[in-house]
């Protein structure tokens, strides 16, 4: 048998569409119910579904009166706070291209970026870094407040494959890449209402990371909003021993965040959990040993999802279908997922190979912005080539051996080494260096940064700080090595995996 599992075709998405339109459509039957609760020690603020939509819609307003038209492109700018969900969802009710960026890029990282996007305006947050560029409009985020009450926009219905949003990866160039995703990029969301999430409508899902995280902003309130349900997440500055407290008094049903937030929460006494169904986990693997002492700590599972920002998640476990050990899980109802070898074509199943998705997936992104040439050569033969390496066992079940390239995974981001050598290209007491990801112990692993000096080693204490004013703190490496030469395999090219080899062994 081969490792193709087609499970197509997916109802197509309506048309016309608009993404916020349909993310805000469940809460029109029931406008009292809460849509959303930022949960504090001694309270919540509550957000209902007929407050959020006229917020939405005020927003969006608010960036027509503000000179943004259709199709502009708006980078954001802002921290956690509701703000973020808020405009993001208003720019594209109205048709407006947002472009969320982390609040920890630095103002080269951000500048560098606003040059490739050329955007219309910047919503700016405050203490965020912002661009350093004149083209684009500073729009202060604190004018959101009053857009808010401002009469409700139209809806920007069209075409589902029109461009609806943008969102910044890291690519194997170094350099980040913005990928282009579609309005029926949400609809391709609900393979995981079944395929992952075992999401219903009566749901409390509680996400633990920040409002202004992408996987927050898809997992833990959008997809919560299209079924109908209650999205709970916790204030800024929750700690993460105060977690299951609040799951239990606001009487989470799933609760989603990265493996280290897990991690994090064995550390303490998890108190009984009556209401909570299960766990979700995605961004970096979990551990077996803290999905082992999760369940053992709540009796509850976790389920993980194996994806990308060019396609979401499409490889899970779920409620109905658990993923066996070692394994990744199933390909999501609706996808057409295979294994191929270097012809292209699917191996035999129990065969190593690269892991693709076909082309036509509803969930696909449109291609990378400014890089026509990039997004085809993601593209063979109707599949879209994910760059993982995998194996499918006669089940279906999905087992992923790692990436065909170096990208590092911190904290669940995934960032290119070349672009942290090239923050370090910079500091004048550095011949050469070489990032990769080195493993602490299991299920731990952080940015390392092996480097040549000019002359005098410049010290830790040094480059930390030149880590701090060239990168976000998740890309600033944790542990440094001075070394007088880099390992070089034969063609002088440098040999990541020997340097992996050699720092693991002598540590």
């Amino acid at each position: 048998m081969l490792s193709l599992a087609d499970h197509r075709p997916f109802a197509p998405c309506p048309v016309p569409f608009n993404l916020a339109e349909y993310v805000l459509a469940a809460g029109e039957a029931q406008p009292d119910h809460i849509a959303l609760q930022v949960l504090r020690l001694t309270g919540a603020e509550r957000w209902s579904y007929a407050r959020l939509t006229a917020a939405v819609r005020g927003i969006g307003t608010g960036f027509l009166r503000a000179g943004l038209a259709p199709g502009d492109r708006l980078l954001l700018r802002l921290g956690n706070t509701v703000d973020f969900p808020l405009a993001y969802l208003g720019a594209i009710a109205v048709g407006v291209v947002p472009v969320p960026t982390s609040s920890q890029l630095t103002t080269p990282e951000i500048t560098a970026m606003a040059a490739t996007l050329k955007p219309a305006a910047v919503l700016a947050g405050e203490g965020i870094a912002l661009p350093e560029t004149d083209a684009a409009h500073v729009l202060p985020a604190a004018d959101l407040t009053r857009w808010q009450s401002l009469p409700p926009c139209d809806w920007d219905r069209g075409s589902p494959d029109r461009l609806a949003y943008m969102v910044f990866t890291s690519g194997s160039s170094g350099r980040p890449r913005a990928v282009m995703h579609a309005h029926r990029a949400i609809w391709a969301r609900r393979m995981m209402w079944d395929g992952w999430y075992g999401l219903r409508a009566d749901d409390r899902l509680m996400h633990a990371g920040a409002f202004n995280w992408t996987y927050t902003l898809g997992t833990g309130l959008m997809d919560p909003w299209a079924i109908g349900a209650t999205a709970l997440i916790p204030q800024p500055g929750i700690a993460p021993a105060q977690l299951p407290l609040l799951m239990k008094r606001f009487d989470a049903t799933i609760f989603a965040a990265a493996p280290g937030v897990y991690r994090q929460l064995l550390k303490i006494p998890v108190p009984p959990l009556p209401r909570l169904r299960h766990g979700l986990s995605a961004g970096e693997a979990l551990p077996d040993t803290t999905r082992t002492g999760w369940e053992t700590a709540t009796g509850t599972p976790v389920y993980e999802a194996l994806g990308m920002s060019e396609v979401s998640t499409y490889i899970a476990a779920s409620p109905t279908r658990p993923a066996p050990k070692g394994t990744a899980g199933y390909p999501q109802p609706g996808r057409c997922v295979a294994v191929l070898g270097a012809d292209g074509q699917p191996v035999p199943r129990g065969a190593p190979g690269q892991l693709a998705v076909a082309a036509d997936d509803p969930g696909l992104m449109l291609g990378y912005w400014g890089a026509a040439r990039d997004s085809a050569a993601r593209l063979r033969d109707g599949w879209f080539l994910t760059g993982d390496t995998a194996m499918m066992a006669q089940d279906g079940a999905i087992t992923y051996l790692g990436r065909d390239d170096d990208m590092m995974n911190a904290g669940g981001f995934r960032v290119s080494p070349l672009e942290v050598e090239s923050a370090f290209d910079a500091h004048p007491g550095l011949a050469e260096s070489a990032a990769v990801e080195l493993p602490l112990r299991d299920g731990v692993s952080v940015i390392a940064l092996a480097y040549v000096p000019q002359d005098d080693d410049p010290g830790e204490d040094a480059l930390q700080a030149h880590a701090r004013a060239m990168l976000a703190r998740y890309k600033q490496p944790r542990v440094y090595r001075c070394m007088a030469a880099l390992p070089r395999a034969a063609n002088n090219k440098l040999d990541r995996r020997r340097l992996r080899q050699e720092w693991g062994t002598t540590e």
